[in-house]
Protein backbone atom coordinates (compact mmCIF):
# COMPACT_ATOMS: atom_id res chain seq x y z
CA UNK A 1 0.00 0.00 0.00
CA UNK A 2 1.18 3.46 -0.72
CA UNK A 3 1.73 6.65 1.03
CA UNK A 4 -0.77 9.42 1.09
CA UNK A 5 -0.03 13.12 1.51
CA UNK A 6 -3.32 15.21 1.81
CA UNK A 7 -2.37 19.03 0.36
CA UNK A 8 -4.57 21.78 0.59
CA UNK A 9 -4.71 25.33 2.13
CA UNK A 10 -4.32 26.38 5.34
CA UNK A 11 -7.74 25.17 7.02
CA UNK A 12 -8.17 22.54 4.92
CA UNK A 13 -8.23 20.03 7.80
CA UNK A 14 -5.90 17.82 6.94
CA UNK A 15 -4.51 17.36 9.99
CA UNK A 16 -7.94 16.11 11.51
CA UNK A 17 -8.50 14.53 7.83
CA UNK A 18 -5.48 13.10 8.40
CA UNK A 19 -5.97 11.50 11.42
CA UNK A 20 -9.27 9.62 11.05
CA UNK A 21 -8.19 8.74 7.66
CA UNK A 22 -5.14 6.96 8.94
CA UNK A 23 -6.50 4.94 11.74
CA UNK A 24 -9.54 3.68 9.24
CA UNK A 25 -6.66 2.58 6.93
CA UNK A 26 -4.03 0.90 9.84
CA UNK A 27 -1.85 3.60 8.45
CA UNK A 28 0.69 6.17 10.45
CA UNK A 29 -0.31 9.15 10.71
CA UNK A 30 2.52 11.97 9.90
CA UNK A 31 1.76 15.87 10.83
CA UNK A 32 4.59 17.17 8.49
CA UNK A 33 4.46 20.92 10.12
CA UNK A 34 4.36 19.23 13.75
CA UNK A 35 7.86 17.14 12.66
CA UNK A 36 9.35 20.72 11.67
CA UNK A 37 8.28 21.75 14.91
CA UNK A 38 10.13 19.06 17.11
CA UNK A 39 12.93 19.50 14.48
CA UNK A 40 13.62 23.50 15.16
CA UNK A 41 12.41 22.82 18.93
CA UNK A 42 10.02 25.98 18.12
CA UNK A 43 6.94 27.31 16.07
CA UNK A 44 6.46 27.74 12.53
CA UNK A 45 6.10 31.66 13.07
CA UNK A 46 9.37 31.32 15.31
CA UNK A 47 11.30 29.58 12.71
CA UNK A 48 10.04 32.00 9.66
CA UNK A 49 11.11 35.05 11.69
CA UNK A 50 14.45 33.80 13.40
CA UNK A 51 15.33 31.45 10.74
CA UNK A 52 13.92 32.76 7.12
CA UNK A 53 11.13 31.09 5.09
CA UNK A 54 13.56 29.75 2.64
CA UNK A 55 14.92 27.46 5.73
CA UNK A 56 12.03 26.41 6.93
CA UNK A 57 11.18 25.21 3.03
CA UNK A 58 14.07 23.16 3.17
CA UNK A 59 13.60 21.50 6.44
CA UNK A 60 10.37 20.95 4.97
CA UNK A 61 11.98 19.30 1.51
CA UNK A 62 14.05 17.08 3.88
CA UNK A 63 11.38 15.79 5.86
CA UNK A 64 8.98 15.09 2.96
CA UNK A 65 12.27 12.55 1.97
CA UNK A 66 12.00 10.97 4.94
CA UNK A 67 8.37 10.42 4.86
CA UNK A 68 8.47 9.19 1.47
CA UNK A 69 10.83 6.72 2.47
CA UNK A 70 7.87 5.21 4.05
CA UNK A 71 5.09 2.64 3.81
CA UNK A 72 1.92 2.94 4.66
CA UNK A 73 2.18 6.61 5.85
CA UNK A 74 -1.12 9.00 6.13
CA UNK A 75 1.12 12.60 5.48
CA UNK A 76 -0.75 16.33 6.05
CA UNK A 77 1.47 18.04 4.63
CA UNK A 78 1.94 22.15 4.86
CA UNK A 79 -0.02 24.66 2.97
CA UNK A 80 2.74 25.52 1.03
CA UNK A 81 4.27 22.17 0.75
CA UNK A 82 3.00 21.38 -2.59
CA UNK A 83 3.64 24.42 -4.47
CA UNK A 84 7.34 23.34 -5.07
CA UNK A 85 7.41 20.99 -7.90
CA UNK A 86 10.66 19.68 -6.10
CA UNK A 87 8.54 18.45 -3.05
CA UNK A 88 5.90 17.48 -5.74
CA UNK A 89 8.37 14.90 -7.53
CA UNK A 90 9.84 13.70 -4.33
CA UNK A 91 5.82 12.63 -3.69
CA UNK A 92 5.13 11.20 -7.49
CA UNK A 93 8.75 9.34 -7.09
CA UNK A 94 7.66 7.03 -3.83
CA UNK A 95 4.81 6.38 -5.56
CA UNK A 96 3.07 8.16 -2.92
CA UNK A 97 -0.54 9.95 -3.52
CA UNK A 98 -1.04 13.12 -3.25
CA UNK A 99 -4.70 14.05 -2.15
CA UNK A 100 -5.99 17.45 -2.33
CA UNK A 101 -8.57 18.97 -0.27
CA UNK A 102 -10.39 21.84 -2.01
CA UNK A 103 -12.36 23.56 -0.08
CA UNK A 104 -13.93 26.72 -1.68
CA UNK A 105 -12.54 30.05 -0.46
CA UNK A 106 -15.93 31.13 1.75
CA UNK A 107 -15.29 27.60 3.52
CA UNK A 108 -11.53 28.65 4.62
CA UNK A 109 -12.20 31.94 5.16
CA UNK A 110 -14.19 31.77 7.80
CA UNK A 111 -12.61 29.07 9.34
CA UNK A 112 -9.35 31.28 9.42
CA UNK A 113 -11.45 34.35 10.28
CA UNK A 114 -12.32 31.87 13.57
CA UNK A 115 -8.42 30.38 13.79
CA UNK A 116 -5.69 31.94 12.22
CA UNK A 117 -2.94 32.53 15.23
CA UNK A 118 0.29 30.16 14.62
CA UNK A 119 0.06 30.60 10.31
CA UNK A 120 2.89 32.60 9.58
CA UNK A 121 1.28 33.75 5.84
CA UNK A 122 -1.92 34.43 7.22
CA UNK A 123 -1.45 38.17 7.20
CA UNK A 124 -4.90 39.27 7.09
CA UNK A 125 -7.66 37.92 4.94
CA UNK A 126 -7.49 39.87 1.71
CA UNK A 127 -3.70 38.36 1.64
CA UNK A 128 -4.55 35.63 2.71
CA UNK A 129 -7.31 34.67 0.07
CA UNK A 130 -4.69 36.33 -2.79
CA UNK A 131 -2.25 33.62 -1.63
CA UNK A 132 -4.89 30.66 -1.52
CA UNK A 133 -5.78 32.19 -5.34
CA UNK A 134 -2.12 31.91 -6.37
CA UNK A 135 -1.46 28.25 -4.63
CA UNK A 136 -4.39 26.66 -6.07
CA UNK A 137 -3.04 26.04 -9.74
CA UNK A 138 -0.69 23.56 -8.21
CA UNK A 139 -2.83 22.27 -5.80
CA UNK A 140 -5.54 21.05 -8.88
CA UNK A 141 -1.68 19.09 -9.96
CA UNK A 142 -2.51 16.23 -6.65
CA UNK A 143 -3.38 12.88 -8.33
CA UNK A 144 -6.77 13.13 -6.55
CA UNK A 145 -8.94 15.79 -5.76
CA UNK A 146 -11.47 15.62 -3.20
CA UNK A 147 -13.95 18.49 -3.40
CA UNK A 148 -15.65 19.79 -0.09
CA UNK A 149 -18.11 22.20 1.45
CA UNK A 150 -16.55 23.11 4.24
CA UNK A 151 -19.71 21.91 6.59
CA UNK A 152 -17.81 18.23 6.61
CA UNK A 153 -16.63 16.38 10.04
CA UNK A 154 -13.01 15.07 9.72
CA UNK A 155 -14.63 11.76 9.49
CA UNK A 156 -17.28 12.48 6.46
CA UNK A 157 -14.18 14.27 4.81
CA UNK A 158 -12.53 11.16 5.47
CA UNK A 159 -15.26 8.83 3.75
CA UNK A 160 -14.92 11.48 1.01
CA UNK A 161 -11.00 10.59 0.69
CA UNK A 162 -11.65 7.13 0.85
CA UNK A 163 -14.01 6.61 -2.05
CA UNK A 164 -12.09 9.64 -3.96
CA UNK A 165 -9.51 6.94 -3.67
CA UNK A 166 -11.50 3.79 -4.03
CA UNK A 167 -12.33 5.53 -7.62
CA UNK A 168 -8.49 6.76 -8.72
CA UNK A 169 -6.51 4.06 -10.60
CA UNK A 170 -4.00 1.95 -9.07
CA UNK A 171 -4.48 3.55 -5.89
CA UNK A 172 -5.98 1.86 -2.95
Amino acid sequence: MCSIFLIGFMGAGKTSVGEVLAERLGYRFIDLDQRLCESFGTTIPEVFESHGEEAFREAEREELVRCADGQKLVVATGGGAFCREANREIIRASGGRSVFLDLPWEALGSRLDADHAGRPKYGDAGQAQRLFESRLPDYRRAMVIVEMVGSESAEAAADLVMAALEEAPCVI
